[in-house]
């Protein structure tokens, strides 16, 4: 279930979900830091196999949902490692009361997480404010949902139609039009996207679509070129 993706670096692929009846899959990033802890980034369903998996890997320390859309699992993940300090994107502690959050994360990156990672809280959205994260050691760069990609045949019938018209099943990953028609404030978007794309970035991860394995920097530019970038 865990696979490894760069040198301190996990991917963890969950059960498929269904939204309004459109399959997505799950992903969730582990990553190990200087200091021996565990970063988890948008955990997916536990499992005993999974948490087995992780526990040898080393201590969960933080908990991180990535944008106010994936947050499902959260709780799970709490109860299982109740030491572990969870951190809200922004728009999440609202959206979920029933959850415990110690931190939120803003523009400055927590001095524990700062060796090995930066990130860009991507903003001007109305539907979420995603956190783009890089792991400066292996140079990847995490996307959450900002950009996806599903395989001919993934959606059927009027869903299908409804993808391709989304942008979510062309021939490369792309910002689904749903969240191109959302950036009210492009001006603001452009600003954290400048700032992903001065990272020195060779891979880029997603949620719904295939790793970028070399060239990421280019990769980004590309998917967001609408954006005037």
């Amino acid at each position: 279930m865990m696979e490894a993706f760069a040198e301190g670096l996990w991917i963890a692929h969950g059960p498929i979900i269904e939204v309004a009846g459109f399959r997505y899959p799950t992903r969730m990033i582990v990553i190990r830091l200087a200091d021996g802890g565990l970063f988890v980034c948008s955990p997916v369903a536990m499992t005993d196999r999974l948490k087995r998996e992780v526990d040898d890997l080393g201590d969960v320390r933080w908990l991180v949902a990535p944008n106010s859309l994936h947050h499902l699992f959260l709780g799970e993940w709490q109860a299982a490692y109740p030491e572990a300090r969870t951190f809200a994107p922004p728009g999440l502690r609202a959206k979920r009361p029933d959850i415990r959050f110690d931190e939120d994360l803003t523009d400055s990156v927590p001095a524990n997480w700062a060796e090995d990672l930066d990130l860009v809280i991507v903003r001007g959205s109305l539907i979420t404010a995603e956190v783009v994260f890089l792991h400066r050691p292996s140079q990847t760069a995490i996307f959450t949902d900002l950009i996806q990609h599903f395989p001919p045949g993934w959606f059927s019938g009027w869903r299908g139609l409804v993808a391709r018209l989304d942008r979510m099943t062309g021939a490369l990953p792309e910002v689904p039009q749903k969240f191109r028609n959302t950036f009210v404030n492009r001006p603001a978007a452009r600003r954290s996207i400048r700032r992903v794309m001065d990272w020195p970035c060779e891979k880029v991860i997603m949620a719904h679509a295939p790793p970028v394995t070399s060239d990421g920097r280019a990769f980004i530019a590309r998917a967001f070129r609408w954006l005037g970038v």
